[in-house]
């Protein structure tokens, strides 16, 4: 299932930008957010939990919360694309919230089951899904509180993209750039132990500043910049090589975790600059390249896991062909769009359509290797 995730995720992104002229910025979000990259972060948290947990691999009952939580985002497009469905966006809420209230509870299941502590990307995790399903009730609560009805929109928003998308991002990426690199830096479970907390206040702090009190937002967003500003300081002392290569998936990694930041800047921005589109950055310098790079990496794994052979090095590679030159377009895509200027949403669904026929190419051309040769 995971790779139609991918697939599911790459096409609703590119749909979304390209026609966010056309359909509206609530549209394009829900579209982005809700059907491309929640049910892609529900698979692959089911993907991933067991390794941290290291319990079995998950039963086929539990691919339906991928599913379930793409009912949900449906149903939310539905309801701001029709008028004649307002009401899709309180029952896509409930389906997204049910899944969301099934994968924390079955983690929270294997942890309880395994032997030892869990690997500590699981906090991050469970903090996620627990900031999604606050974001989801957020919107329920909407039905009692109608006269909060802005307020909680933008607890939503900002429980949804730096809490539930961001914890979910930030965390793998401490783990998957130093396994693309081919060299693990030791020090990754001690940083996501000591920084968690910092995440997790600054997330909740800029969400209820950008809901109701505007100074705390400040706050957070100064709470999160402890973390990324660690990683990011990190990742260039040990892994410089790699992320400013012209090939690879490590350039993406590094521009997602960059756009991810900058998101918070353009954030802190839009109060004294009116036409700073932190959502923008969001969605056009952070969500594609961390999807195409962690794709590049992971994708030939997911297709056919097991034994790693010639056949997974080949796709890997091919995947990965000219990744940092795709990693600067995203960074400008997500700048330009930042500033409000439509020309950058385009740039990085084009540069993201590049990804899916250099994907589409790839997997033709390793189809005559045999899966069971050993790479050499």
């Amino acid at each position: 299932m995971l790779p139609a995730l991918v697939c599911l995720a790459l096409a609703a992104f590119v749909t979304a930008l390209l026609g966010s002229l056309h359909a509206g910025r609530v549209v394009t979000l829900h579209l982005i957010l809700a059907v491309g990259a929640m049910p892609l972060i529900f698979g692959a948290m089911s993907h991933f939990i067991p390794v941290l947990t290291r319990t079995r691999a998950p039963g086929t009952g539990l691919a339906g919360l991928p599913v379930l939580a793409l009912a949900g985002g449906v149903f939310a497009v539905a309801a701001f694309g029709f008028p004649d469905m307002a009401w899709g966006r309180y029952a896509g809420a409930f389906l997204a919230l049910m899944a969301a209230g099934l994968l924390l509870a079955w983690s929270r299941r294997r942890q309880a089951g395994m032997l030892g502590r869990p690997h500590p990307g699981l906090a991050w995790y469970e903090a996620a899904l627990a900031c999604l399903a606050c974001a989801l009730l957020a919107i329920l609560a909407g039905v009692f509180w109608p006269q909060q009805w802005v307020g909680l929109r933008r607890l939503h928003l900002h429980l949804n993209t730096l809490g539930f998308i961001g914890l979910t991002a930030v965390s793998t990426l401490a783990v998957l750039l130093p396994t693309v690199a081919g060299r693990p830096d030791p020090q990754v479970a001690p940083w996501l132990r000591r920084n968690l907390p910092w995440a997790v206040a600054g997330t909740v702090l800029v969400a209820v500043g950008a809901a109701w009190f505007g100074p705390l937002a400040g706050l957070g967003a100064m709470l999160w910049a402890v973390p990324l500003g660690r990683l990011g300081a990190r990742w260039l002392r040990l892994y410089r090589a790699e992320i400013f290569a012209w090939h690879g998936a490590a350039p993406l990694l590094a521009a997602a975790l960059a756009g991810f930041a900058a998101s918070m800047v353009f954030g802190a921005a839009a109060a004294a600059f009116p036409v700073s589109t932190p959502t923008s950055v969001f969605v056009a310098g952070f969500l594609p390249p961390l999807v195409s790079g962690a794709a590049s990496q992971l994708l030939p794994v997911w297709l056919h896991p097991g034994m790693q052979g010639e056949w997974h090095a080949a796709l890997r590679s091919r995947l990965g062909r000219y990744g940092g030159a795709r990693a600067a377009l995203f960074c400008l895509g997500g700048i330009v769009g930042g500033m409000d200027q439509e020309w950058g949403l385009f740039l990085s669904a084009a540069t993201l359509l590049w990804f899916m026929l250099q994907t589409s190419a790839a997997l033709m051309q390793v189809r005559a290797i045999p899966l069971d040769r050993p790479s050499s």
